[in-house]
């Protein structure tokens, strides 16, 4: 456990620029990193702090560009040893036409009212820390993102359950219309 315990101590005094550098020499500084004993090591406040970590939801919907590379740094948690992460992008066909854009519009507090449903429900069903969602509103152009769901948790199947089914969930609940377009014309609205 005290070897765990420095372990995430490690990692999280690291630069992000250190964390993204190659598996191999992270794993082989920590194996080589000194051990810390069970009389030598005296947690620190802040240490403490950190298992009293607040559970936290995000949700964002926005007619600005999704912050795709953002989203899985505001779920992380020194608690947690899972983040799963879903993008959904605009592709580029849609029944053998080619797609350029979508659109999407909504009124925004019924959208958010029904983010944090879906996300109150997450907590009912698995166990997870923080929850970010976010929606694009707008035109969203081809391989652009346009909705973003991130969820962690202590272990793996919890998160990517639930972030599958928040995925699953806005795309059935949330009152967004949805407009594709071609190069010609739209092909009509879904809600």
């Amino acid at each position: 456990m005290l070897e765990i315990r420095y372990y995430l101590l490690f990692i999280k005094n690291m630069t992000s620029l250190e964390i993204s550098s190659s598996a191999s020499t992270r794993r082989r500084n920590c194996c080589y990193s000194p051990l810390v004993e069970d009389s030598a090591f005296e947690p620190s406040r802040k240490d403490m702090d950190e298992g009293e970590e607040k559970s936290k939801e995000v949700i964002n919907v926005t007619t600005e560009k999704l912050p795709v590379d953002e989203v899985p740094q505001l779920v992380i948690s020194p608690l947690c040893g899972a983040v799963s992460l879903f993008v959904g992008t605009t592709r580029n066909n849609f029944e053998g036409k080619k797609v350029i854009s979508l659109e999407y519009e909504a009124y925004l507090p019924m959208a958010e009212n029904e983010v944090k449903k879906i996300c109150s429900d997450i907590r009912q069903k698995w166990p997870v820390k923080h929850i970010a969602v976010f929606h694009g509103l707008g035109l969203v152009p081809g391989s652009e993102a346009s909705i973003i769901s991130a969820v962690s948790s202590a272990h793996r199947a919890a998160s990517l359950e639930a972030v599958s089914y928040a995925t699953d969930t806005l795309k059935a609940k949330m009152p967004i219309c949805q407009r594709k377009y071609t190069k010609s014309h739209h092909l009509g609205k879904e809600t």
